[in-house]
Parts: structure tokens; sequence; C-alpha cells
């Protein structure tokens, strides 16, 4: 028996050896255990009707610990066998290894790494904002702030004695009235306004007026306009509540004022101050209502909830005092073609008749209206004596020379607004129209050539006007050069800019997925250039033109 048990021993090593290779240098790492079958990677028809045997899993226990005698068992199965110039690595290591080198050769031969490279490098490109001189004084540490319900304090009450005191508060951070210098405050202090500025308020309108133009060819002219990447700018710091074109006609000068009483001045394509603009601080409330002078383009004139008026000097590089009183200014109209006579509309219902030649920032005359609320005043642009009021619910139009104190009678009535009236403004050549826009989501538009008892609608044009902000609203605006038509921002989820006919067409919407991603609260036509601006709660001014 053991002599046949040495036979069969012996015939096993030989078949062993035989198999074995037997040109090995070097070591390498492999298992005593018998490899796993390579995987079956391609179908077999030969096979496909045979069904493999299930095998049954083998029960195992887990468990979080291992005996020493098993690591050591486990590590004394592994021999270190390497063939020659392998460098210690497997087969499927160096075919591995190969893959990754004709990777990268590919990769290097489309420069697809110098590609990934660049675009590393490339950054976010650079917002316009408005820089502020320096302030060289260090804020003093405060201390802490604490809760008076932590304290156990109660709180105070506040009466109406301290309601007046924060009035007055309020009212001593307004600024003194009097001249102000015109000191850019985004430029370094001292420097002078450039020489380039005031000659191109001092051109005025170079052109007459044009014809007005047929609808077909006032549809092709607003087709060729158009909005680009330089020309939208930051020009004030916060919400635009007002904007304007200056008359000139070589270049294109704006300005626009915002909710914190900034004015900016922006010339498209200027070389001074951030991008052309120049920032002033005359007020310090929303700037509701500003214009340039038809009669003297160096000056233009601003108003603010503040309760002040004043008229930019270029020539004199100051901010003059036109009109000053407590608080709550809202609106002004030119009431003569020399623009040196205004009426002036506060949020108390009362209007003041205000003469620039007058010495002092007083009115002449002021006369009581609505006691609920006014919002916006327009001179016939013909006939000056002439004036629409947006009060409450109603739109009336005055004749300045009847005015009372108290109970003045209009001339004419525009009814039909169920809520409250946010414009009104008679169009532009004839004042025969006038265009409204009512938070009851109407634009409506009236014939007033007859001055009738009750101004006839001749058209309600649904648009949603309300922006959610507290200090601006849309507004439709006549387009200076056509009688009858208007331009208005949407509030639709396409950011556009709409231009209407006065019998509900419309006649073209400006849109740009690039440069027009926002909404456009103010908006206002250039008095002869095919141009139109517009603004929106971040300071920005977009021009669109052709």
């Amino acid at each position: 028996m053991e002599t046949q048990r040495t036979k069969r021993v012996a015939v096993v090593v030989l078949q062993l050896l035989k198999m074995a290779p037997v040109s090995l240098e070097g070591p390498v790492r492999r298992l005593k255990r018998s490899a796993m079958p390579p995987k079956r990677l391609q179908y077999s028809p030969e096979t496909a009707h045979v069904k493999k045997p299930k095998q049954k899993r083998r029960r195992t226990t887990t468990t979080h610990q291992t005996s020493q005698n098993d690591r050591q068992d486990v590590g004394d199965s592994v021999e270190e066998v390497s063939p020659e110039g392998s460098g210690g690595f497997s087969s499927y290591e160096l075919e591995r290894l190969e893959n990754i080198r004709q990777n990268q050769v590919f990769l290097s031969s489309i420069n697809l790494l110098e590609a990934t490279e660049e675009l590393k490098q490339l950054t976010r490109p650079k917002q316009r904002v408005l820089k502020s001189r320096s302030k060289a004084a260090v804020k003093e540490a405060l201390p802490a702030r604490k809760s008076l319900r932590f304290q156990n304090i109660k709180g105070k009450i506040l009466t109406p004695a301290d309601s007046r005191r924060m009035l007055i508060m309020q009212e001593s951070c307004k600024i003194p009235p009097g001249p102000l210098v015109m000191d850019p405050v985004n430029v370094e202090e001292g420097s002078k306004l450039p020489s380039q500025l005031l000659e191109l308020c001092s051109e005025g309108t170079t052109e007459e007026r044009k014809m007005e133009l047929h609808l077909n060819e006032y549809r092709s002219a607003l087709r060729n306009m158009r909005v680009t990447e330089g020309r939208v700018a930051k020009v004030v710091k916060s919400y635009i509540c007002s904007a304007a074109f200056h008359p000139c006609t070589s270049s294109l000068l704006m300005a626009a004022g915002d909710r914190l009483g900034n004015v900016g001045l922006w010339k498209l394509g200027g070389d001074w101050g951030d991008d052309g603009v120049l920032l002033f601080k005359p007020h310090t409330r929303p700037v509701s209502c500003m214009a340039f002078s038809r009669a003297h383009p160096s000056q233009l004139l601003s108003l603010s909830h503040d309760g002040s008026l004043r008229c930019m000097d270029l020539e004199k590089a100051v901010f003059n005092d036109v009109y000053d009183i407590e608080n709550g200014l809202n609106t002004f109209d030119f009431m003569s073609h020399d623009c040196l006579t205004l009426v002036v509309g506060n949020w108390f219902g009362r209007v003041a008749i205000v003469d620039r030649r007058t010495p002092g920032n007083t009115h002449e005359s002021i006369h009581s209206l609505d006691p609920k609320c006014l919002r916006c005043v327009s001179v016939h642009p013909l006939q000056k004596q002439y004036f629409a009021v947006a009060e409450n619910r109603v739109v009336n139009i005055y004749d300045s020379r009847y005015l009372k104190k108290t109970k003045s009678q209009p001339v004419s009535g525009l009814h039909g607004h169920s809520l409250s009236i946010s414009n009104a403004y008679f169009s532009p050549r004839t004042g025969n129209r006038v265009l409204t826009t009512s938070t009851d989501q109407r634009m409506r538009i009236y014939d007033t050539s007859a001055m009738t008892t009750e101004s006839p609608l001749l058209k309600s044009i649904r648009h949603i006007m309300h922006t959610s902000l507290r200090w601006t609203r849309l507004s439709a605006m006549w387009d200076p050069k056509q009688e009858n038509c208007f331009v208005v921002g949407s509030m639709s989820h396409t950011r556009m800019v709409q231009v209407f006919h006065e019998r509900g067409r419309l006649q073209h919407s400006f849109t740009d997925s690039e440069n027009l991603l926002t909404k456009l609260q103010v908006t206002a036509f250039h008095p002869t250039r095919n141009a139109l601006l517009g603004g929106n709660a971040s300071g920005y001014l977009h021009v669109i033109s052709d």
C-alpha cells in the first residue's frame, strides 16, 4: 500500500514539474491557491442550451476579529515571484499603464490638456461698479447691542410726540438749503468737471424736431434699434426712480436718479469717471422726477422726496436751490417755454406755482386739490395754462389762471379708474391725448382735444403695472417724436420693453437674451434720435439705439 501511494505522489510531482514554466527570474506575488477560471466574455452558441448547475452558497459566519493564526496563514500563502523587466507589476497593471500612456498621447495630439488649462485661467467678466472715495477715518469700536427682552426691560410705546421727534430727526439729515458744489463722489476730491461735458451740454438740440413717421416706417426704425454690452452701465447705486435724455444729438448723454438721493450723468462711450459716469449726491431721499431744461440745455432739474428741488448748472458747477419745503415733493413740470415757471406737486395733494426768477426758494402760490394723494402733473405742450393732475382715482385738468387756494374746479375730468393712478401725460405734439397708467393693471388713452367736462375714453389696454417695489411702478411714456405711440416696460418672464400704438396695437418688443435680463421700470425716448433708455432696480441704465 505504501509503495503504491509513493508511486502516485511521484507521478503528480512529475506532472507539476512539466507544467511549471522553466525560465522564471525575479519574484512574482502569486497565491498558492488555484487561480479563478477566466470569465467568459463572448457568447458561445454551442453552450447556450446547457444549463449550469446552481452552486449552493456556503454558509459563513462573519466575525469582526481575525485570529493571529489565520492572518499568519494568509501571509505565508503569498510567494513573491516576478517576471523579468516587469518592475514588480503584474501583466494586468502593465496593460493598464500602457492604456494610460496611449490616452495621454491622444489627448496631447488634440491639444485638450492645453485647452483645459486655458479654461481654468478664465475668470468671470468684471462687473461695472461705481467707486467711492476711500475714507481714511477709522470707525470706532461700538459696544455690542443687547436685546431689551433679554435685559427684562419693557419696550417704550411711541407717542405722537415721539413720532414728530423722529420726523424732525429725518429732516435734520436733509442737506441744508443753498447752492452745492458739483463734486462727483466717484472721482478724486477736488477734481474739476470734464470740459467735454460742458461743451456737450451746451450743444443743445442741433436738429429740428423730426416729422412724424408713418407707422410702417416707425416700426422699421424700431426694428433697427439694438442693445449691446457697451450700452449698459451702472449709473447710480440703487433703484432708478427717474431718468432723462439730454437733447444733444452728437452723443447720447443721460441722467438718472435713485432712491438714495444720488444723481448720475452718463455719456455713452465717455472716458471720464467710471465708464463715462459721474455720480453726485444733491439729495437724501428718492429722486422721483428730473428733466433737462429745453431753453437752457446745461441745466438739469431734479426733485426729491426730501422736499428739495434743485437745478444742476454745469456752467457754474453748482446745484442751485429752486424750491424747498419740509418733505414730500413728488413731481413737477415746466409751465413756460423758457422753462422758468414750474408747477410742483407734493404727496399731500397740493400744487405750487414756482417762478425761478423770483429770489429765494419759495413758491408764488400754493393750491390744495386732493387731500388724499397727488402723484403726477403734466403741462399741455401748446396751451401752457392747462395741466393734468393724477389724483387718487381720477385725472383732472386745471386752468392755472383760475386756481383757488382750495376747491379749485377742474376744466375736464378723466374717469374710469378703479384704483390709484400712477402717471398721466399729455401727448407731446398736440396735447390732444392723455395717457394714464393705473394700479388696476390698465393703460388708458383719453381724447382731450375738446376739453369737455368729461373727456371720453378712447382705449383701455391690459398691462401689468405693479413692480413689487415700494419706490417705483411701471409707467407708460410718450415718444416725443411720435404723437400716437408710447413705450412701457414689461413684467413678463421674458424681459422686454414694448412700444404700443394709441389704439392698443403692439408695434415692437425689444428683447435681448444676453444684455436685457432685468425688468426696466423707468423708460424714456430721446427727443430727436432713435434711442431709448431703460433703468432697473440695481442702478443700471440700458440704451437701445440704432
